[in-house]
């Protein structure tokens, strides 16, 4: 059987919450607390907009309402010279591994076209993936595109919101096993969780794959198919 694994990256490979208490804790002490709520208000408007962290957006948006305020150039540098890798999850590039093992891994990813692919190659996945990366304005409606490029009997989503996860379930069925990590805000967050069909998995922490079998993980799909 030929088995992909779909693995999401903003708090399912990498802890985006994280980078963004860093990115909050630099905006306030650098352009002050103030405009730091203006900014970071912008941004989170953006990301109920776009669906995804968009920094690069939401920076363009602070500029377009403070065009002289110079300073906002340092959260630009800031960005583009965090180390990402030191943001990855315990254990995420050890589950990437042992799904090596099992079959083909892809990163399938929600973000924009300039910095997610930046974040993803400075955190090392790039490389992990071996290129196999793909990003898209809304991944769950992209699974024709998904299926041409990397065909499979069987495919493996891991990702931190049930939202994903139940959208692309009604659609593949039982050829899909999903699996819902439960890491960063949105997978705590019970707005977030109501309304949404159970994933056939569910994993505390990314390392916990490493206990699953290709077997079990297929498995685990036709069982909730057959309820």
């Amino acid at each position: 059987m030929r088995l992909v694994f779909l693995f999401d990256v903003d708090n399912t490979l990498l802890d985006t919450d994280r980078v963004t208490a860093d990115l909050r804790a630099f905006v306030t002490n650098r352009i002050g607390a103030e405009q730091g709520q203006m900014f970071f208000a912008l941004f989170e408007k953006h990301r109920a907009e776009m669906g995804y962290a968009d920094y690069l957006g939401a920076l363009e948006r602070y500029r377009d309402a403070n065009p002289h305020h110079a300073e906002i150039t340092q959260v630009s540098l800031f960005l583009l010279n965090y180390h990402f890798a030191n943001r990855l999850f315990p254990g995420a590039l050890d589950a990437v591994e042992h799904a090596k093992t099992l079959g083909t891994t892809v990163i399938l990813s929600d973000g924009d076209v300039v910095f997610q692919p930046f974040k993803i190659e400075n955190a090392g996945l790039w490389e992990e993936f071996n290129g196999n990366v793909l990003i898209y304005i809304h991944k769950e409606r992209e699974l024709a595109a998904i299926q041409e490029r990397f065909p499979a009997d069987h495919y493996i989503m891991m990702d931190d919101k049930l939202r994903i996860l139940d959208a692309m379930k009604k659609v593949w069925g039982n050829r899909l096993t999903t699996v819902f990590v439960r890491q960063g805000h949105y997978a705590h967050d019970p707005k977030h969780l109501a309304g949404f069909m159970p994933a056939d998995v569910t994993l505390e922490h990314i390392a916990d794959l490493l206990g699953y079998d290709a077997e079990t993980l297929v498995a685990a799909s036709h069982r909730a198919a057959d309820k």
